[in-house]
């Protein structure tokens, strides 16, 4: 029997790797994305991405969303205490591991390993490596036919013209040779719209940009077929 293991979900392009990775391996059974989100906003946390589209992703992925909401401000104390509470829910539904989409920062890996130290699950890293190893794995995603746009970007790092623009080969051109092409130090956030992890496509528009906290915000939006209908103009 294969290990049940949840899968930590960002919305962005890291975790809908790990998923298609993951799959790919057929190792263990997934039973379900958990997601952070700040309460009051309806927000993903960090990403800045609405609920409703994390949830749309979920359906697309075919697996149950465990949302985990967060207090704002949220301190260290509280994100664990919730995250203790989905431990329990784990360990009542027989899970066994929990997969995290993180590439090579080893001060999260090993927090992360010592919050499900003795709990009785087991921590996985699917796309664990090095540095030297992102700008391939950004390609191979690409290539792969992942499709993701840019949610946040840390103003400190990147201009705000970078939010809301797809994830791309030219994106990726274009980056500062001190940013990671998978934004891994927090230099910006995706939200993954459309790959061989989902069974389709999660529509979604791109509105303003907004300054907030040190970061550049691309509120993204669900997108309606009403999106794509033009309105007739007037007679004259």
């Amino acid at each position: 029997m294969k290990p049940r293991a949840l899968l930590s979900w960002s919305s962005g392009k890291d975790s809908a790797w790990t998923l298609h990775v993951l799959r790919q391996r057929g190792d263990v059974e997934l039973v379900a994305l958990v997601t952070t989100y700040t309460e009051v906003f309806g927000r993903v946390a960090m990403h800045g991405v609405r609920e409703e589209l994390v949830r749309a992703q979920a359906d697309a992925a075919g697996l149950p969303l465990w949302t985990v909401p967060l207090p704002y401000p949220c301190s260290n104390a509280e994100y664990e205490s919730q995250m203790r509470a989905v431990i329990e829910r784990a360990r009542a539904a027989e899970v066994t591991a929990f997969a995290f989409g993180d590439l090579f920062l080893a001060d999260i890996r090993a927090y992360r390993e010592r919050q499900l130290a003795g709990t009785g699950i087991e921590p996985l890293f699917p796309l664990w490596g090095t540095t030297d190893d992102t700008p391939a794995l950004a390609r191979a995603m690409l290539a792969a036919g992942l499709q993701a746009v840019l949610a946040c970007v840390d103003s400190s790092r990147l201009p705000s013209t970078f939010a809301g623009r797809e994830f791309d080969t030219r994106l990726l051109s274009e980056l500062p040779g001190s940013v990671d092409p998978c934004g891994e130090r927090g230099e910006f956030h995706t939200f993954c719209y459309a790959g061989p992890m989902f069974q389709r496509p999660i529509p979604v528009s791109v509105g303003d940009v907004v300054e907030r906290d040190g970061f550049y915000f691309a509120d993204l939006r669900p997108r309606s077929w009403l999106d794509s209908v033009e309105v007739p103009k007037p007679l004259s």
